[in-house]
This record gives structure tokens, C-alpha cells and sequence, in this order.
């Protein structure tokens, strides 16, 4: 059974910075796509980032909210998934998750792990 299981979370600063993980654990087969996702309180989920597979490391993406802040990566040897949070607003509290999309289509997502950041 496919797992994804998000860390890193917790309660900081304005200001501060977090280093958000999501691993993956069973047979997940190969995966196209890992995303970040958050959902801010009383607000709709949003994709935060993403980052492909390939050879070349992939390609990644950043949704407006995230550009200049947030480094998405990837360590894709142990399916592992990373998001660095700089500059951390209160904007940006909320519960992160994760999903991955193998190729054959599968969608996965873990539990979501709460940031908090206070002013």
C-alpha cells in the first residue's frame, strides 16, 4: 500500500524559514509528477509547486504565491519530496500537502502537515 507522509511542519516565525519533506513508502512505481499543495484557513486548496521527472532533474513550476520563496526538489532515487519555505509570512500558515502522479496514472496524497506562522 502506497503511503506519502509529510513533515517539517510547525509553528515559526515571520520571517523564519521551514524545510517541508513528503515520503513516499511502498510500490509507487515510476512518478511523472510531485506536487505541493496548501490549503490556508477558510480558503480553497492551491497548488503551491511542482516538479517533473527527468533525466535532467525535471522541470519544476511555481505558482505566484511561491516564486522568490519557495525551492521545490526532489530526491528521486528514495521518492522523497522537498519544499523550502523562506521568508515565511502568515500568509503562508496553512496545511501543506503532497501528491504524486505516477505514469500510469495513479494519484497520490499524503495526510498534509500544518505550518504555522505567527506575526
Amino acid at each position: 500500500q502506497v503511503q506519502l507522509v509529510e513533515s517539517g511542519g510547525g509553528s515559526v516565525q515571520a520571517g523564519g524559514s521551514l524545510r517541508l519533506s513528503c515520503e513516499a513508502s511502498g510500490s509507487i512505481g515510476t512518478v511523472n509528477v510531485m506536487n505541493w499543495y496548501r490549503q490556508g484557513p477558510g480558503k480553497q486548496r492551491e497548488l503551491v509547486a511542482y516538479i517533473t521527472d527527468g533525466a535532467d532533474g525535471g522541470r519544476t513550476y511555481y505558482a505566484d504565491i511561491a516564486k522568490g520563496r519557495f525551492i521545490i526538489s526532489k530526491n528521486g532515487v528514495e521518492d522523497t519530496l522537498y519544499l523550502q519555505i523562506n521568508r515565511l509570512g502568515p500568509e503562508d500558515t496553512g496545511a501543506y500537502l503532497c501528491s504524486f502522479i505516477t505514469r500510469v496514472g495513479h494519484d497520490y496524497w499524503g495526510q498534509g502537515i500544518q505550518v504555522t506562522v505567527s506575526p
